[in-house]
Formats: structure tokens, C-alpha cells, sequence
């Protein structure tokens, strides 16, 4: 049976490098490439412990591959792809810098327009690679915001609550946002709640979006959580998905790692691999 979008045509090992190869998504990614047969690990960057071998440094045991602070040094070296779980200040700088040298982008950090998305999507389409720019690589998240779109064609009264860390630096969320965008596909702006409703704690309605409302919360402890409520009269509908520790993320940065590799243009969405 088909299971994905496009056939995995790419037979030689994949040469990765990892951009924020300390932090904690990082961290998983690099244990991920040593499990994975198919994956080579290349080049890593990081802001602290430049010089120090990236398995030592986070616990690992040596990997032979040493920590630096340029992401030039790096793509020099030749990898096929970048993977990057940087910062929203860092990743659009990064994913350039790849595309120029020809290294196909991954890239799990939210906190670029839509603008600067087709700006690297022209890009990677001139340099003929391809790249994928996912808010959510869990693949039941994915589901979960299809799921949320299809639903909103048949009850359009809803609520989007995410609950991430909090050391999260964006709100809402990426994945709150193309959850948005999938519902808007789906369901004309109707404005909900009393047409004389008032806030008297300011925010406590949440975001606006398109008649409904995106509430953000941010605690210790919290990994990446959303639902979608869906109301209709005498039900309530709750889409649901929770990632309880970062290595739910995992299969989906296999899954694109191994996608771009055939592809050329660069995606939004990690919906747009699979065969949905």
C-alpha cells in the first residue's frame, strides 16, 4: 500500500548536518542519525562548546564530528542536507546560507512570513534542490491539523488551544497557525460569541483569527500540545494530539530528510509529504 506522497528514490547515504545540534531538538536529531543507517552526520553547529566533539558534548560519547559556531564551515564540507532547530532570528539567515551552497533545508523553527517562505521557495527552485519548512514534524500532529481542517467544512464554530514549554519564544504556536490555515481553507470567516461580547482582563479571549479565537499557554513541564474544539447544537467535537517527549518529532525529520532529497522546491507543511 502507498503510504507517502512521493517515492524515496535517493539510494546512497544522506550527509547531514545539524544547526543547534545542543539544543534539545538538536539532541535528538543527532541520536537520530546514529540509529539510522542511512544518514551520515557531517557537521554540527552550536553557540557554546565550539571545539568539542558534538557526542561528547551531549552525552553521546565520541561521533568524531566537531562542534562549530559557523554554519559556513559546515556547508563547505558538502552535506546533502541542513537540518536546523535554531531560533526564529537565526533560521532565516541559516536556510539561505544553505540554499547557496546547495544543501537542501529541514527546518523545524517557526517564525517566518509568508513572504520569506516564498522568497525561499524561489530559491531552492533556482538552485533545482528541495526543502521543507515543517511548523510540527510529529506525524500524528499532522494529523491532527488535517483532521481540524476537514472538520471546520461541517462545523465551523471552534477554538484552537495549544500548550507548549515555556521557553517557547513564539505565540501562538506554528503548529496553531497552519492549523489555521488548513481550517481557512475549509471554512468562510464567521464571526462567533455574542456580537456585544467584552474582554474585562485584556486577552483573556485569546487571538483572533477569522471569527474564532487561538489561545497560547505556556508552562513547565509541557512539551507540544493542541485540540481543536468543534461546537455544534448538543455536541462537542475535541481534536486532540499531544508529543509527550521530542522524540515523537523524529519520524517525520527521517521522513523529510529523506524527501528533499528528491524534490525540488521548498514545502510548508509536513501534510504536503504524505499521501493524505
Amino acid at each position: 500500500m502507498k503510504r507517502f506522497a512521493s517515492l524515496h528514490r535517493w539510494m546512497a547515504p544522506i550527509k547531514v548536518a545539524v544547526a543547534g545540534a545542543t539544543g534539545k531538538m538538536g539532541q535528538e536529531v543527532i541520536k537520530l542519525i546514529q540509529r539510522e543507517e542511512s544518514l551520515i552526520l557531517v557537521g554540527a553547529t552550536a553557540r557554546t562548546q565550539a571545539g568539542t566533539d558534538v557526542g561528547e558534548a551531549i552525552g553521546m560519547g565520541r561521533l568524531d564530528v566537531i562542534l562549530t559556531e559557523s554554519l559556513t564551515d559546515v556547508l563547505a564540507q558538502g552535506p546533502d542536507v541542513l537540518v536546523d532547530f535554531t531560533t526564529p532570528s537565526l533560521v532565516k539567515s541559516n536556510t539561505e546560507q544553505a540554499i547557496a551552497y546547495g544543501v537542501r533545508p529541514v527546518v523545524g523553527t517557526t517564525g517566518l512570513t509568508e513572504e520569506e517562505i516564498r522568497a525561499l521557495d524561489q530559491q531552492c527552485q533556482e538552485a533545482g534542490i528541495g526543502g521543507i519548512i515543517a511548523p510540527n514534524f510529529a506525524i500524528g500532529a499532522v494529523l491532527m491539523m488535517v483532521f481540524a481542517g476537514k472538520a471546520a467544512r461541517y462545523m465551523p464554530h471552534l477554538e484552537i488551544i495549544e500548550l507548549h514549554h515555556d521557553r517557547k519564544l513564539d505565540a501562538p504556536s506554528g503548529t496553531a497557525l497552519k492549523t489555521a490555515e488548513l481550517i481557512s481553507k475549509e471554512r468562510e470567516e464567521q464571526k462567533q460569541g455574542h456580537p456585544e461580547e467584552k474582554e474585562t482582563l485584556e486577552g483573556a479571549r485569546g487571538g483572533y483569527k477569522d471569527g474564532y479565537r487561538i489561545h497560547s499557554v505556556r508552562l513547565p513541564g509541557l512539551v507540544a500540545h493542541q485540540e481543536v474544539l468543534f461546537s455544534d447544537a448538543g455536541q462537542l467535537l475535541t481534536i486532540r494530539h499531544d508529543s509527550l517527549n521530542r522524540e515523537s518529532f523524529m519520524p517525520g525529520v527521517k521522513l523529510a530528510v529523506e524527501d528533499v532529497m528528491n524534490r525540488k522546491g521548498l514545502i510548508y507543511g509536513l501534510e504536503n509529504i504524505l499521501d493524505l
